[in-house]
């Protein structure tokens, strides 16, 4: 009988040992339910061959050629992935609408003896309940954002935050972006709907009776959208600003940002991009500074001429707190984590 999921929380209290979505590869790596295995029965090629059958020729054709890449696929996963499952294994199964594809694996693995089911209504009812979360609902949680300048280590002071027992959501780890023009981490940022399935995730796992601490961004991190519950609940929180010396934050950029001083041409090419805000003169003078490994010197500029002012000019007014840290090493971060899990846990 298929499975209905009302809530997300209800999600992780399932009596099953896996959940699997049988979905092309590209519909995975969009967004999947948190925690799923990919098991496709049919290939991103397979699925346009299939659907474009369906469309321009004939539906039982379809249909019947479907079946047959299914068959070959899950018995390609029988001998594979699920070799070394034992008959007390019991699968959670899922496509698109909770239809033929999640369907036809399914009836397999219960042939098999495991007791498979399906989501009923597939991706589609788990992506209902991501929306109504971050789009329709408030968010769960009081919200202490951690602000500051460029350079002051508010994602580190998050970590050492998540030590003390506080809890924290990184925004910038979910959208694998540094929330600047130097912000890229690693080689693409997830789809906008990961990145709300992350956060939905990190929102149901919240005890509304305790404050979460979040890193101050703007309504957009690299390509991603803040959902306006989150936007919402940032616009409203309280804000902690963190003040350092300009030594400490350039010696914290140094270190954070080895990716790009270990990469001229990205370097070179992203410095290239702050024309339009300082003039050519500007940004090939800091290219120089670059290209003859003066990143301390380069560091420091960018953070007086680009990013200062324009924290200034984007950041809310005032600060409900503020914090002049002495310095940005484990040991201080450390302990204002401590002294703000305290205060405001």
């Amino acid at each position: 009988m298929p499975v209905t999921i009302d809530s997300l929380k209800g999600l992780g209290g399932l009596a099953f040992d896996q959940i699997i979505d049988v979905r092309s590869p590209a519909e995975f790596a969009e967004d999947h339910i948190p925690g799923a295995i990919s098991l496709p029965v049919l290939s991103d090629s397979e699925r346009a061959r299939v659907g474009t059958i369906y469309v321009q020729q004939d539906r039982f054709l379809a249909r019947k050629i479907g079946a047959a890449l299914v068959a070959r696929n899950a018995a390609a996963h029988l001998e594979g992935p699920l070799a070394d499952r034992s008959g007390g294994w019991r699968p959670l199964v899922y496509c698109w609408r909770g239809g033929q594809r999640s369907g036809s694996f399914t009836v397999i693995l219960q042939q098999v003896g495991w007791r498979a089911d399906v989501i009923a209504g597939g991706y589609r009812s788990y992506r209902r309940l991501v929306v109504q979360a971050l789009y329709e609902a408030a968010f769960p949680a009081r919200v202490v954002l951690i602000d500051g300048g460029t350079g002051t280590a508010k994602t580190r002071l998050l970590a050492h935050l998540a030590e003390a027992g506080a809890q924290v959501i990184d925004l910038e780890a979910m959208a694998a972006h540094r929330g600047s023009v130097f912000g890229l981490v690693g080689h693409a940022q997830p789809a906008q709907k990961s990145f709300e399935s992350a956060l939905a995730d990190a929102m149901t796992a919240l005890d509304p009776a305790r404050p979460v601490f979040v890193e101050a961004e703007s309504p957009r991190i690299g390509r991603i959208t803040l959902p306006p519950a989150l936007a919402t609940a940032m616009r409203q929180a309280q804000g902690i600003r963190i003040d350092a010396p300009m030594a400490a934050r350039v010696g914290h950029i140094l270190a954070e940002y080895q990716d790009l001083i270990a990469d001229p041409d990205r370097l070179d090419a992203i410095l290239s991009r702050l024309v339009r805000y300082h003039g050519h003169a500007q940004a090939d003078a800091w290219r120089a500074l670059a290209a003859a490994g003066d990143f301390a010197r380069l560091v420091e500029e960018l953070i007086a001429t680009h990013y200062d002012p324009r924290y200034r000019r984007m950041s809310r007014t005032g600060a409900d707190e503020v914090l002049p840290l002495p310095d940005l090493s484990d040991a201080t971060l450390a302990a204002t984590a401590r002294r703000l899990a305290e205060t405001h846990g």
